[in-house]
């Protein structure tokens, strides 16, 4: 690699937040006559994006994990009697081998337990372990600290009114979408 080409790859702070500008407002690249729901899907994805990214990036930063591990995690931690291989998949809308593979990373850091179930040898039940539960209260608590500093710039009420408005999008979709 020359050294030209290595300079175009290094970090440029005002390159990369040029960037991030750009990213956050892709929406509205759709034109100002074109259909509402798109731009609003657009807008509802990119900052989905944002928000998920950042959230991966602290989780790998704070607690060496990755946002599935968190994930299924928060699942156990919801059902201390554990679940079944197949309602994490269901739940975590993964493939069965997504979930086995997770689920053989935690098992070996000793924060899952793999118990099979006596009424189908097939089928395995998960759960946190004493190590595991700690772990995820921490990361957990982490977890709700950054999703606040991340939508701080929005005052409260106007959260609230998302809220609401997201939810009577969310029963529409639900609906009109079949199973």
């Amino acid at each position: 690699m020359t050294k030209a080409a290595t300079r175009t790859v290094k970090n440029n702070p005002k390159r990369d937040a040029a960037l991030a500008d750009n990213v956050v407002d892709l929406e509205m690249s759709t034109g100002v006559d074109s259909h509402m729901g798109l731009r609003l899907w657009l807008r509802l994805l990119t900052t989905t994006n944002l928000v998920q990214t950042e959230l991966r990036k602290r989780l790998r930063n704070e607690f060496n994990t990755t946002l599935p591990r968190f994930d299924l995690m928060a699942q156990l931690e919801r059902h201390p009697e554990g679940l079944k291989m197949s309602e994490l998949s269901r739940r975590l809308m993964v493939t069965g081998g997504n979930v086995t593979g997770l689920t053989d990373q935690l098992e070996k850091e000793d924060l899952v337990v793999r118990d099979a179930d006596p009424a189908d040898r097939r089928a395995y039940t998960v759960r946190l372990t004493p190590n595991g539960r700690l772990l995820f209260d921490r990361m957990a608590r982490a977890h709700e600290q950054w999703v606040v500093e991340l939508l701080g710039g929005l005052p409260l009420a106007d959260k609230a009114r998302m809220h609401q408005k997201l939810g009577r999008l969310k029963q529409h979709l639900r609906d009109i979408v079949k199973p």
